[in-house]
């Protein structure tokens, strides 16, 4: 009787752990998002390869200081990416894990993979096969910004969404 509960107990707790995962409300239908989800409904080219596309323009998440948890503002940013990769099966992206220059080598490695690993699984989540997904983490040896300032600090906290050819 008691593993029973204990079963519902965990099946419900992982329901409601997956619905606060989403992004959108619970309460709308997914097609309603906005420009981000791009499209033949928004008369957006969406092809990785083609500067004037959004998978062109917007192909990195950034994230916070000592933090692997995807923002808010950038979700719709990896479901754009992860709507391409299931429309497309045969491509594969490499995720490319970064820090700032702060902390030490090992340490800044691990939270870059840790970086690029959330969103692999979210885009995992999202219904992309995980065989089209490579995450990897360069740590702070690629930095966007090469200054000290805080702002420079926040460009390199990030994953880049690198479409292979």
């Amino acid at each position: 009787m008691s593993s029973r509960i204990t079963r519902t107990l965990t099946i419900a707790a992982f329901a409601v752990s997956l619905a606060a995962c989403s992004s959108v409300p619970l309460d709308q239908q997914a097609g309603s998002g906005g420009a981000t989800s791009g499209g033949a409904s928004t008369g957006q080219v969406m092809d990785p390869f083609n500067p004037q596309s959004p998978l062109a323009q917007q192909r990195s998440v950034y994230f916070d200081f000592d933090s692997y948890v995807i923002p808010e503002q950038y979700r719709g940013v990896v479901e754009m990416h992860a709507k391409y990769l299931n429309n497309h099966q045969s491509q594969k992206v490499r995720i490319e894990g970064n820090t700032d220059a702060r902390g030490g080598t090992e340490y800044n490695l691990a939270l870059g993979q840790r970086r690029s690993d959330a969103v692999a699984r979210m885009m995992t989540l999202l219904g992309v096969n995980s065989n089209q997904i490579e995450a990897i983490s360069f740590g702070k040896e690629r930095p966007k910004a090469l200054g000290n300032t805080e702002a420079d600090y926040a460009e390199n906290r990030r994953a880049d969404i690198d479409y292979q050819r």
